[in-house]
């Protein structure tokens, strides 16, 4: 009996007020409808739109739109908005699409790093750098967006100084010198002059080298020869001058006594 009355109460409200929204109610809902806390089958709110306030037997489900860096890329019964995604640099990635109120933003890797995380949307959310090759190592493999670069180790007869390539140890016979030091992985050999230059060259240089002492001897002995002469030669020459010197002045000083004093 209260069934009925119930019943007869509902259909009395909906024709006296036809612009009424009557929540349905069940296990099932319709595909643009979500279940609200009370049970009730609710109208979604659309794209970059959040429920503010559920269904209610006299109204709608009142939504709002989403703020700040938060979307909505679907219909939805949900309160609250997602996040965007940051784009972490920190975390080897960059904005390629900006995020709006009904899509998230796109990130992409940076160069030189590959991704080793992804949401479930394929989307890359961590990012490390490329493996750099040690020095005695080569690039086998380069890295990618997506995967981690690949280094092996140089073969014996060549080397790598900073991990990028395998270089072949210099030939020193080839460029006519002989290997005095052996190459590793890291660094080449070291060539010097062939033996038969260097003897060649020794044999030049010492003869040379005993001519031009001689000659700097010789020099030497001659020069201090000529000094020697020239210091006699003036010391011979001393002696003369000052006699003359004194037998001029002798001479002059009688010569001017036999003006002064008249003869007897």
């Amino acid at each position: 009996m209260v069934v009925m009355v119930d019943n007869c109460f509902s259909l009395i409200s909906l024709f006296s007020n036809p612009d009424m929204i009557i929540p349905a109610s069940g296990s099932k809902c319709g595909p643009a409808e979500y279940k609200s806390n009370t049970g009730q089958c609710c109208p979604m709110c659309g794209k970059g739109l959040v429920v503010r306030k559920d269904c209610t037997l006299v109204s709608s489900t009142s939504c709002i739109p989403c703020t700040g860096q938060t979307y909505m890329n679907t219909a939805n019964g949900l309160d609250k908005c997602f996040p965007c995604s940051p784009c972490d640099p920190g975390q080897g990635l960059y904005i390629l699409m900006t995020c709006t109120t009904t899509s998230n933003s796109i990130c992409h890797v940076m160069n030189g790093y590959y991704c080793t995380s992804s949401s479930a949307g394929n989307e890359c959310t961590f990012a490390l750098r490329h493996t750099l090759c040690s020095p005695g190592q080569r690039v086998k493999v380069p890295g990618t967006k997506t995967t981690d670069t690949m280094c092996e180790e140089c073969q014996h007869g060549s080397y790598s100084q900073h991990g990028v390539n395998c270089t072949a140890w210099t030939d020193c016979k080839a460029i006519g010198q002989y290997k005095i030091e052996d190459g590793s992985q890291t660094r080449d050999v070291v060539c010097g002059k062939s033996a038969e230059s260097l003897r060649n060259r020794v044999i030049v240089l010492v003869p040379s080298s005993v001519f031009l002492f001689v000659a700097f001897i010789f020099v030497l002995f001659v020069t201090k020869g000529k000094e020697t002469k020239e210091n006699q030669e003036i010391q011979e020459k001393l002696p003369v001058e000052e006699t003359g010197f004194h037998e001029r002045s002798l001479v002059a000083v009688e010569e001017l006594h036999s003006e002064t004093i008249p003869r007897l």
